[in-house]
C-alpha cells in the first residue's frame, strides 16, 4: 500500500512540473521587452494549420468508406463544421454543432 503511495506522489509531481514547466520556460527564453524569433513566429503562425489537419486524419482513420454507411455521417458533420465556421466564425459553435450533428447521424440516422 504505501509502495502505491509513493508511486502515485511521484507520477502526481512529475505532472505539476511539467506543466509549471510548460508554463512558465515561454516567459523565461521570451521575455516582454526581447524581440521574439522569427522561427517563433512562423511556428505561430503555421502550427494552428497542421494540428488542424492531424486532427481530422486522426478523427478520420477508422472510418470505412467501403462498406455501409461510408463514412456519410463523418462527411456530413464535416460539411456541417465547414459552413457554421464559415458563417458564424465561432470555434466552439463549429466544434459542438458537428459534434451535435455527427452523434444525431450515428444514433438516429445511420443505425
Amino acid at each position: 500500500m504505501k509502495q502505491n503511495f509513493m508511486n502515485y506522489a511521484l507520477i502526481t509531481l512529475a505532472m505539476i512540473l511539467a506543466t509549471v514547466l510548460t508554463r512558465f520556460l515561454p516567459f523565461f527564453f521570451f521575455p516582454a521587452g526581447k524581440k521574439t524569433p522569427k522561427y517563433i513566429t512562423y511556428l505561430s503562425n503555421t502550427l494552428p494549420y497542421a494540428t488542424i489537419g492531424l486532427l481530422v486524419v486522426y478523427c478520420l482513420r477508422g472510418v470505412s468508406f467501403a462498406a455501409r454507411p461510408y463514412g456519410l455521417p463523418e462527411l456530413l458533420s464535416i460539411g456541417a463544421i465547414a459552413a457554421l465556421h464559415a458563417w458564424k466564425g465561432n470555434s466552439l459553435l463549429s466544434i459542438g454543432g458537428g459534434t451535435v450533428i455527427y452523434m444525431t447521424l450515428i444514433q438516429t440516422v445511420f443505425r
